[in-house]
C-alpha cells in the first residue's frame, strides 16, 4: 500500500499545549531541569515507544509524570493531570484533532531517588488524524 506524504504532528506538543492552561502555577516541558525539586510542581510530558498509524490515524503512547514535593500534592495533580488528559479526547490542540484518549496505564507511584520528590506515572494512547501538507 502507497501512503500520500502526510504531516503526523506533534502529539508531545499538543498533550503541553493542552495540560499548560489547564494547571496554572504548574509547570509542564518535555525535559526535566536540572534543579528539578526547586520548580515544583512539574507535569512532564514525553512521547514513548509504541503506537504506529494505519494510513489516516495515528496511534501515540504519551508518558505524564508528576513531580510534588509531597505524596499529597503528588496525589492532588496526578488525579487533576488525569482528567485533563482523559477530556482532550475530541478536541484540537496544536494544530492536531486528538480523536481518543485512553489511559494505558492510570498514575501510579514510583520512586525517583530523590527524597525531595514525589513521582506518580502514567501513560495515555491517543490517536490523532493525518493533516496533508501545505
Amino acid at each position: 500500500m502507497t501512503w500520500p506524504e502526510l504531516d503526523w504532528g506533534d502529539v508531545e506538543n499538543a498533550v503541553i499545549l493542552w495540560l499548560r492552561p489547564r494547571h496554572p502555577g504548574v509547570r509542564v516541558p518535555n525535559e526535566l531541569p536540572a534543579d528539578l525539586e526547586k520548580k515544583l510542581p512539574l507535569v512532564q510530558v514525553q512521547v514513548t515507544p509504541g503506537g504506529g498509524e494505519d494510513g489516516t490515524t495515528g496511534v501515540t503512547l504519551v508518558d505524564v509524570e508528576t513531580f510534588a514535593a509531597s505524596r499529597t500534592a503528588m496525589w492532588d495533580l496526578a488525579r487533576a493531570v488525569h482528567t485533563s488528559m482523559l477530556a482532550l479526547a475530541g478536541h484540537s490542540s496544536g494544530g492536531l484533532v486528538i480523536d481518543t484518549v485512553t489511559s494505558d496505564m492510570r498514575p501510579a507511584p514510583v520512586d525517583y531517588g530523590n527524597p525531595a520528590l514525589r513521582r506518580a506515572v502514567a501513560t495515555y494512547r491517543l490517536t490523532s488524524r493525518a493533516q496533508a501538507p501545505a
